[in-house]
Formats: structure tokens, C-alpha cells, sequence
């Protein structure tokens, strides 16, 4: 079991910055591709960027060149800093972990964080 806590979000203005954290409990945090996902009224969750056990990371088009993945595994934490906010990325932002072992998947959500982006 995996618990996740997002932490970062808020109001801010068009062309700043915010960066989102998720702290994850458990000692197999390294083992989990983490995920930053992001949902707006009417929509869909979609996925905003990835990063696998091994440090790559895979961005949708809309925040290539933008926002940031990371994580820090001695922290047990993920990151998303993000860059240039547009009003578009208004949305709650969700930290997801995901991993699949021995053909047994354990996915988990955190319960989000807001970010507003508005003059």
C-alpha cells in the first residue's frame, strides 16, 4: 500500500511558476513510476508527464518545454515544476504511482492539489 500527498498548488498568475510536491509513504517508493495527472471541470484526467524508476521522463505536448518532472527517492518524493503557467493549466493535480510485479499492479492516486491559474 501506497499512500501519496500533494502539496504545492495554488493561485497564481499567468507566466509564473509553481512547483508541486508528492510525498509517498511505503520503503519501495524507487520501484514506482510516478505520475503527474491533471483534471479540469467537464474533463478528463489526463496525464501531464511520467517518470519511471529509472529517471526518464515522457511529457504531454501541452507542457513539453514547460514543466518539469522529478523525484528524489531518498525523499520519497515527486515533483512537478512547472513553468510559463497559462490559464489552460487550471486543473486539479493529481500524483499517481504505478508499477507492475509479478503480473500483480499496484496503482495509487493521491487526493490532489489545486492550481489556479488567472489574473
Amino acid at each position: 500500500q501506497v499512500q501519496l500527498v500533494e502539496s504545492g498548488g495554488g493561485l497564481v498568475q499567468p507566466g509564473g511558476s509553481l512547483r508541486l510536491s508528492c510525498a509517498a509513504s511505503g520503503k519501495i517508493f524507487g520501484t514506482y513510476t510516478m505520475g503527474w495527472y491533471r483534471q479540469s471541470p467537464g474533463n478528463q484526467r489526463e496525464l501531464v508527464a511520467l517518470i519511471t524508476s529509472g529517471g526518464s521522463a515522457n511529457y504531454a505536448d501541452s507542457v513539453k518545454g514547460r514543466f518539469t518532472i522529478s523525484r528524489d527517492n531518498a525523499k520519497n518524493t515527486v515533483y512537478l515544476q512547472m513553468n510559463s503557467l497559462k490559464p489552460e493549466d487550471t486543473a486539479v493535480y493529481y500524483c499517481n504511482a504505478d508499477r507492475t510485479v509479478w503480473g500483480l499492479r499496484g496503482n495509487y492516486w493521491g487526493q490532489g492539489t489545486q492550481v489556479t491559474v488567472s489574473s
